[in-house]
């Protein structure tokens, strides 16, 4: 019997719906590998290489059909190992996201998606320069928004930053933890830490509950990858030129803050200010649908239907759940859960994780914008691990366009 990972020419040519010629075929051209078994008398096939294959044909198949939607919730466009959204749910690597996010710290989350020791993580050397040029950069910017400082102060501190850094495995380590520690420090306002990032916002936001501060902790695990969206997509074809880490983290991080991206967030909180004075929710909410607030798939709202996930956002769903589980006696809680209900039966969309992280925010009155500033912090974790496969890869990412427009007539 082979090994499991392995599949004999039948198996793996019925994997590819080909005949045993064609198989034999691709072999020689190049297209797949082949090894002798223990005996040495047949030849196996790695199962992973002839997934991706019968993957890329079938997506072969489609293009012509759907390329012009390839970049809006279309096929695959790059091929990944990091994290797959299917079924209704979130997968790092392999592993269940959510249940991960009920336990594990973002730095283990970490540990996974760059396949590395946690224990490597917690003993990265601190950040090569000063922290008295850090705390200098931070008075400076003290009056900024935390996405206005983390935007100056990463390119800054990567000027400080020797190039070398950007080589080998554990160089890249190195970088990595520096970016994710100085993004959090730059967010908060606060220096570089090795302590567990969920409990350096939590100190920076006066969270004292330990139920509370879990909270936190699960929302970053939450955050922490989710394919190929939009910033996510333009870190990996910044880091496909051959620009160094903090550059492609700053632009993911200029990606995210988009409106219709992470910046939903502020959005959401205006969304629940509103709704929390409406005198009559239902109306509220008739009149806001009303208004222009339709999508492709008919009336929306920030916070809500997520076209990943049809029968809702797991991410929301765990989130909200543990942020019931913890409220404040005092807090808008009622009114947030109202508001998810009233839509829910009004239009049949399902929270958001954008919502969920606005939801924590006002629920455990945390500083306006804790909520981008949770996303932030949580998915450059992300960021990292597909800069990190796409430099691997090493290709640079040049997608063609589909002209459109009106050509001149030849002379």
């Amino acid at each position: 019997m082979p090994p499991s990972h392995s599949l004999t020419a039948a198996e793996a040519a019925a994997a590819l719906n080909i005949s045993l010629p064609t198989l034999y075929a691709y072999v020689s051209r190049g297209m797949l590998s082949s090894s002798p078994d223990a005996q040495g008398k047949h030849r196996l096939y790695d199962a992973s290489e002839v997934r991706r294959l019968a993957r890329r044909k079938e997506d072969g198949k489609r293009a012509g059909k759907v390329a012009q939607k390839v970049l809006d919730w279309g096929v695959p466009v790059l091929e990944s190992s990091i994290t797959l959204v299917a079924d209704g749910r979130l997968l790092y690597r392999g592993h269940d996201a959510m249940e991960l996010a009920r336990t594990a710290s973002l730095e283990d989350a970490a540990a996974l998606l760059w396949e590395c020791s946690a224990r490597r993580i917690a003993e990265a050397p601190a950040v090569p320069f000063a922290a008295a040029q850090w705390s200098a950069w931070l008075k400076l910017w003290s009056d900024s928004a935390p996405l206005d400082r983390a935007l100056v102060l990463l390119p800054a501190a990567a000027a400080q930053m020797p190039r070398v850094l950007a080589l080998g495995r554990d160089a890249q380590l190195d970088t990595a933890c520096a970016v994710m520690r100085l993004l959090a420090a730059a967010m908060i306002s606060a220096a570089p830490s090795n302590e567990p990032l969920h409990k350096q916002l939590a100190l920076a936001w006066n969270v004292r509950n330990r139920q509370q501060a879990g909270l936190l902790r699960a929302a970053l695990v939450a955050c922490a990858d989710h394919e190929l969206n939009a910033s996510t997509f333009t870190v990996r074809c910044i880091t496909s030129t051959g620009t160094h880490l903090f550059g492609a983290v700053a632009g993911g991080l200029a990606a995210l803050a988009g409106p219709r991206h992470g910046g939903e967030t502020v959005r959401i909180a205006a969304l629940l200010d509103e709704a929390s004075r409406a005198p009559d929710l239902d109306r509220y909410l008739a009149n806001r649908l009303a208004r222009h607030e339709h999508g492709a798939h008919g009336p929306v709202l920030p916070g809500f239907g997520h076209p990943l996930y049809p029968d809702g956002d797991p991410r929301a769903r765990l989130l909200l759940r543990m942020l019931a589980d913890c409220a404040p006696a005092r807090s808008p809680l009622g009114e947030v859960q109202a508001l998810a209900r009233t839509v829910r039966d009004t239009t049949g969309a399902e929270p958001t994780v954008d919502f969920a992280l606005a939801a924590i925010e006002r629920v455990l009155g945390l500083p306006a914008g804790a909520a981008f500033t949770l996303f932030a912090v949580g998915r450059v974790v992300g960021w990292i691990a597909h800069a990190m496969e796409q430099t691997r890869d090493g290709r640079l990412i040049r997608p063609r366009a589909r002209y459109i427009g009106e050509v001149e007539a030849a002379g």
